[in-house]
């Protein structure tokens, strides 16, 4: 064999280790590059309704946004609603961005709309029926949903509804705004199991004595 017939072998093998290893790695991309909290949100395009435009994760770059993956027939997502409005009417002025991207199939962007405004949704809907946004961040139910700092890494991921008015969630979008933490709220049930509680402890220090 020849020096020439040497290096034509050389060259077929590492030919064939390159196929090799980028259909491994399209094959095993979730496992290799999972999209989890501390990584980086992958890009997404998705069709803002009755528009012919469309919006990707650049238009939010250097923006705290929540990513919300939803459908009008999840029963789930229609108790969640309440809570991410209810958010976003507290931070929204302040530079929260909250998109939720509706993976309906055969749905008509009217009627995603509609089913918008009877809940009184002013935040952003988007539409994507291919759900090409479910593939690119490995969504594995309805809701799911990302928040996103404004330098594009996933600060959290939170499979299922959530309540995003409770003090966690509300203290997280406050930090990656730059604003004051949101102090805890009691109301009069709480302060009533304190109070109850403040009594048996008394009671008890007073039984030791």
């Amino acid at each position: 064999m020849t020096v020439r017939q040497q290096w034509a072998v050389v060259a077929s093998v590492i030919a064939v280790l390159a196929v090799g290893l980028t259909v491994a790695t399209h094959l095993m991309k979730d496992q290799l590059f999972p999209v989890a909290i501390g990584s980086t949100a992958p890009d997404f395009r998705a069709k803002v309704l009755g528009t012919n435009s469309y919006r990707t994760l650049a238009d939010y770059k250097g923006k705290v946004l929540i990513l919300n993956v939803w459908a009008t027939w999840c029963v789930p997502c229609q108790k969640e609603i309440p809570s991410l409005e209810a958010l976003y009417r507290e931070y929204g002025s302040k530079g929260l961005n909250l998109v939720a991207v509706s993976v309906d199939q055969g749905v008509s962007e009217d009627s995603i709309r509609k089913f918008a405004n009877h809940y009184g949704v002013t935040f952003e809907i988007l539409h994507d029926p291919a759900g090409d946004i479910e593939r690119i961040y490995q969504t594995t139910g309805y809701p799911e949903t990302f928040v996103i700092g404004p330098e594009g890494t996933i600060r959290k991921k939170w499979i299922g509804a959530d309540d995003w008015t409770s003090l966690g969630n509300r203290a997280l979008v406050a930090k990656l705004l730059g604003l004051q933490t949101t102090r805890p709220v009691y109301d009069a049930r709480s302060r009533s199991r304190i109070c109850l509680r403040r009594v048996q402890m008394f009671w008890l220090s007073i039984r030791r004595v």
